[in-house]
């Protein structure tokens, strides 16, 4: 064997499918509301209270994915050997540890600011409201949660690019571990 068949991984080593749905549903799903989140004021005022319902049910269906997805990848996936091994696969580790944690604490923002603006969704159901409604904490908070969102986006993008360095740079077939 060369050392680039070596280095090659099993082909057919594949995370379980509901590890890979799991996954990209999360993906999708902070991609989503990033870019809703991003974009929501742009709209004029009927539309743009529209997208702000859509974002926060999108963050309150994250908020379901995100545990399930924890305690899936803990409790019953599928674990695959390493990629790579030593300081290589540390920061894997730590990179997805810590997408894990951006994304809660985003989320415990979101609920934050959700519940202290008292939102109204499409116009049927008002979040709950608590505080006073000050308007420096209310910034504090939006300050807060757009900060941790911008932050997951970041290292979501170097997730996936090292993701493409592997699969082509590396010639490893990395991402067919997590093809659907």
């Amino acid at each position: 064997m060369t050392s680039k068949d070596e280095r090659m991984l099993d082909p057919t080593a594949r995370y379980d499918p509901i590890t890979i749905w799991l996954h990209w549903i999360t993906a999708s799903l902070v991609l989503a509301l990033w870019a809703i989140g991003q974009t929501a004021d742009w709209f004029p005022r009927p539309d743009r209270a529209a997208m702000w319902s859509i974002h926060v049910l999108l963050g309150a269906v994250l908020l379901c994915v995100l545990p399930t997805r924890i305690v899936w990848r803990i409790r019953f996936g599928r674990t695959l050997p390493p990629a790579n091994g030593g300081l290589v696969h540390f920061i894997a580790q730590l990179t997805h540890w810590s997408l894990y944690l951006l994304v809660s604490v985003v989320l415990l923002f979101g609920i934050l600011d959700a519940s202290y603006r008292g939102i109204t969704l499409f116009g049927i159901w008002s979040v709950p409201q608590f505080g006073a409604h000050h308007p420096a904490v209310l910034r504090a908070i939006g300050a807060l949660h757009g900060v941790g969102a911008n932050t997951t986006i970041a290292v979501a993008s170097m997730h996936a690019a090292a993701a493409l360095l592997h699969q082509y740079g590396f010639r490893d077939r990395l991402l067919s571990r997590m093809k659907p």
